[in-house]
């Protein structure tokens, strides 16, 4: 991947608003040339989407807690993605190796709805759950492609 492509995403992977202009003076590239690299790395699938960063405390979900899945019986049909999709305070899934086969992220309004969440899921897919509670969140949507050394110059 070219330099300036690097760049791009960087930029774009903290301020997925930032205009074709904006984004254009800061690689040294005219506005019609960036959005032609952009739609490129759109085109390729590079990019998936742009996203809204919601705050989850100030929409009534202030606790974070991480899920592991761990089935009862390997007999059992894998139904648990498809259900677990479906539970709007499952904001992630992961199929996992190890011990568990589902990592899930849930966002919650209080230790009481999470209890009723896990109740839930063990009920419905009898599986095992091990639940972490997040105290702090030290980092989060950590940018895939970092700013390139160098580049840095090109923007004052």
């Amino acid at each position: 991947m070219e330099q300036t492509d690097e760049q791009i995403l960087a930029l774009l992977s903290r301020d997925g608003r930032m205009s074709f202009t904006a984004l254009g003076h800061k690689v040294g590239l005219s506005t019609s040339a960036t959005q032609q690299r952009v739609r490129r790395l759109e085109q390729r699938g590079i990019i998936t989407g742009y996203r809204a960063d919601v705050d989850a405390a100030k929409v009534g979900r202030p606790l974070t807690a991480f899920i592991e899945i761990q089935p009862l019986s390997t007999t059992m049909a894998d139904t648990a993605p498809e259900y677990l999709e479906a539970l709007p305070q499952i904001t992630s899934c992961y199929s996992v190796a190890g011990n568990a086969s589902y990592l899930c992220l849930a966002q919650v309004g209080s230790a009481e709805e999470l209890d009723e969440l896990l109740n839930l899921i063990r009920r419905k897919l009898d599986v095992r759950t091990v639940t972490t509670i997040v105290l702090r969140t030290a980092f989060r949507h950590r940018p895939l492609v970092n700013e390139v050394p160098g580049w840095g110059e090109k923007q004052q």
